[in-house]
C-alpha cells in the first residue's frame, strides 16, 4: 500500500517507480516505539530519501516493515571477530559483528539462491548501481516478466539488485551468492521466488560503507 503523499517531490519519486516495482514512500515524522536506542530520532533520516550519484533512492515507509528487520544495534555473542559478516536466513537477519559482543542487524529477504548455499567465503568484489542478468531458471518460470531483460538490464533504480551489490567467493571462485538492494521493501523478512539475500537499498548502502572488499561471511 502506498501511503498518502505530502509533498510534490515525494509524489513525483513514487510515480517514477511504479512502472515496474512499487517503492513506498510516506511521513516519515518519528522511530516506531519498540526500536531500540541505536536508532533514537535518526530512523527517519535513515530511511528517508536520498541523491545517490546519478540516481535517486526512493524513502522507505519503515512502518510497514516489522520493526525487528529495521537495522539496529543488538546484543550478539559470537567467536567471529569484528568485522565479519553474518547470513542467518533461515530467521531472515544479517548481522555485521562489532566489539563486546553486539553487532549491527540488518533485516534480509531470502530468495531462493539464498538458500542454495552456506558456508564461510569473502566479499570478492562489490558494485554500486549493479547490473542485472536474470537466470535461465527464473526466465523459463516466468518469461514474461524476465524475458525482456535476458540480455541484463543497466544499473538504476528499477533494477531488482537495488543501489549496491557484494560478491562472495570461496577460494577463488564465485559462489553466486549475492548480499544486493531490492526494489520491493515489502519482500524485506520473507522468503522469495528468486534472489538471494536483498536488503532494504538504504541499509545495503550502510553495509556497502561499513565492508571492505576481503571481508569474511559467514552464511549459517
Amino acid at each position: 500500500m502506498i501511503l498518502p503523499l505530502k509533498s510534490p517531490v515525494r509524489a513525483l519519486f513514487a510515480v517514477a517507480l511504479i512502472p515496474l516495482f512499487l517503492a513506498a514512500c510516506a511521513d516519515l515524522d518519528g522511530p516506531p516505539a519498540s526500536l531500540g536506542p541505536f536508532f533514537g530520532s535518526d530512523v527517519a533520516d535513515h530511511y528517508a530519501a536520498r541523491q545517490d550519484g546519478d540516481y535517486l533512492v526512493p524513502a522507505i515507509d519503515y512502518r510497514s516493515i516489522p520493526p525487528q528487520f529495521l537495522r539496529q544495534e543488538v546484543s550478539y555473542p559470537t567467536d567471529q571477530p569484528p568485522g565479519t559478516v553474518v547470513v542467518d536466513p533461515q530467521n531472515h537477519f544479517l548481522y555485521l559483528v562489532q566489539d563486546n559482543g553486539r553487532a549491527l542487524r540488518y533485516g534480509v529477504g531470502v530468495g531462493k539462491a539464498g538458500l542454495a548455499w552456506s558456508g564461510t567465503a569473502h566479499v570478492g568484489y562489490k558494485r554500486q548501481w549493479p547490473r542485472w542478468t536474470p537466470t535461465s531458471d527464473m526466465i523459463g518460470r516466468e518469461p514474461d516478466r524476465y524475458g525482456p531483460w535476458s540480455k541484463g538490464m543497466d544499473g538504476g533504480p528499477q533494477n531488482p539488485l537495488g543501489a549496491r551489490a557484494l560478491y562472495l567467493f570461496k577460494d577463488g571462485k564465485d559462489t553466486l551468492y549475492r548480499i544486493h538492494g531490492t526494489t520491493e521493501p515489502w519482500s524485506i523478512g520473507k522468503s522469495m521466488s528468486s534472489g538471494c539475500i536483498r536488503m532494504l537499498n538504504q541499509d545495503v548502502i550502510d553495509l556497502f560503507q561499513r565492508v571492505p572488499t576481503g571481508t569474511k561471511v559467514v552464511v549459517l
